[in-house]
């Protein structure tokens, strides 16, 4: 029942001999690379978002509640994937066996909540007892009409990286496909591969999508329908657009459905133009390469102008970036846009490829962030003083013990920072960070006991 990681595509998460780079190696699987998350909570990050399936956690009930809602991604329908389903292994289940919990709950969800598909994800209990998810899952799909997919990416197999790989895998080997497999290829249509819609991210790129003549197939699987995902295999281009957590997915569909796909960001005025040039050059439409040129024009002379106002506060300001994925250099280039020079910057969770684009983007006087620990950040806060850090939730509290202002940056945010409309509303964020009154106040020394008295 476990996965055979030969088989996972994991050559690029090797780290180049540079410093500061993301220490990704395999040899970092047994123990090191769980601290930050596991493979379990990696493949639900990636199967989660899909709205109208139902995800059980096959795993006593802190696994399941312990990664339930823990990230942002928003629907435009069903609410379903938000429901948290766990079979909650107890003792007498641990030593007897969880399987017949397991299948009764498979029947009872598609009975009661009527999903799409139910995806069954193994965790490090029930992998260690050993029970056969694949077998249970199979026994069930014999008494129900919709798809019951086994996702055994338990969380002992290493980090959340991991855990996007297998997701992809499951994806390509029993979602995607299923839906009209001899159906022909649909002119001018992407899939947006590993776009989650945090805070509602994709609707920021949608309407120019629309705009362009450009159809979304599929959303992978940010907002996405089960049925939507069954027929990806039908666009004509995949864009990834997080290169760290389903590059395996692309590499599948370009063997499997013959399906190029090109890399892009949607953070900034820059990459989003750039997005949106590469995504017609690829489709290789010539009218529609020209109309791509002259709507980027149009648009970015309109976003410049809606956030000139912030750029001309923020000019000169200062900031330390620590992220992840393709923001770890595309928010270099949009912190740019505002006026704000990266003091420094590092990652944990990118690419070696990400990385470097990053250091390359970034002036060479700024520091990599090599020590990661809460130590080494209080360090580089004390030494640097910036204005702002931009970096993910785990940061904020460094970041509010230092009385520093702090922008979140990943998961955790309630805000849509990609496209040109995300642009306006990211300066906003920045600028009402940065100007709060609040620092001032956190400035002020504390009053002595005897002036409060």
């Amino acid at each position: 029942m476990f996965v055979n990681l030969s088989k996972l595509d994991l050559k690029e998460t090797c780290s180049p001999a540079d410093k500061g780079a993301p220490k990704l190696c395999l040899r970092a699987l047994p123990g090191e690379g769980a601290e930050r998350s596991c493979a379990f909570d990696g493949a639900r990050v990636v199967l989660m978002p899909v709205t109208d399936a139902a995800h059980l956690v096959h795993s006593p009930i802190a696994c399941a509640g312990n990664s339930w809602d823990n990230r942002g991604a928003r629907s435009s329908g069903s609410q379903l994937f938000r429901r948290g389903f766990t079979t909650d292994l107890k003792e007498q289940d641990i030593i007897y066996g969880g399987e017949e919990k397991l299948f009764q709950a498979i029947l009872e969800i598609a009975t009661k909540h009527r999903p799409q598909a139910i995806f069954v994800y193994s965790s490090c209990v029930a992998a260690l007892i050993g029970d056969d998810l694949e077998k249970t899952c199979a026994r069930a799909q014999e008494k129900l009409t919709i798809p019951v997919i086994p996702v055994n990416a338990p969380g002992f197999l290493g980090d959340k990286n991991i855990g996007n790989r297998i997701a992809g895998d499951v994806l390509a080997n029993r979602v995607i496909g299923t839906k009209d497999p001899e159906a022909p290829k649909v002119p001018l249509s992407i899939n947006l591969i590993g776009e989650y819609n945090i805070a509602g991210d994709l609707w920021g790129v949608l309407p120019d999508l629309q705009n362009l003549g450009i159809r979304l197939q599929a959303a992978i699987t940010g907002d996405a329908r089960f049925a939507d995902v069954q027929s990806a295999h039908r666009a004509s281009l995949n864009v990834l657009v997080c290169s760290k957590s389903l590059t395996n997915l692309v590499r599948t569909m370009e063997r499997r459905w013959q399906i190029p796909y090109i890399n892009a960001s949607f953070y900034g005025i820059r990459d989003t133009s750039q997005a949106l040039q590469d995504i017609a050059a690829a489709l290789g439409d010539p009218a529609l390469i020209e109309r791509t040129k002259f709507y980027i024009k149009k648009r970015e002379a309109v976003i410049r102008q809606a956030i000139a106002q912030y750029r001309e506060r923020l000019e000169g300001k200062t900031a330390i970036l620590f992220t992840g994925g393709v923001k770890t250099w595309s928010m270099v280039s949009t912190l740019a846009e505002l006026g704000i020079n990266i003091l420094a910057g590092g990652t944990q969770n990118s690419t070696p490829e990400d990385f470097l684009r990053m250091k390359e983007l970034m002036d060479p006087t700024a520091q990599i962030i090599e020590d990661t620990s809460s130590a080494g950040f209080l360090d580089i806060i004390a030494t640097k003083k910036p204005d702002l850090i931009v970096a993910g939730g785990k940061t904020k509290y460094l970041a509010h013990k230092t009385r520093t202002p702090f922008l979140d940056i990943n998961h955790g945010r309630k805000l849509p920072y990609a496209g040109y409309e995300g642009m306006i509303t990211f300066a906003q964020a920045v600028d009402r960070t940065v100007f709060s009154p609040v620092w001032e106040l956190l400035a002020r020394p504390f009053p002595s006991l005897e002036a409060a008295l």
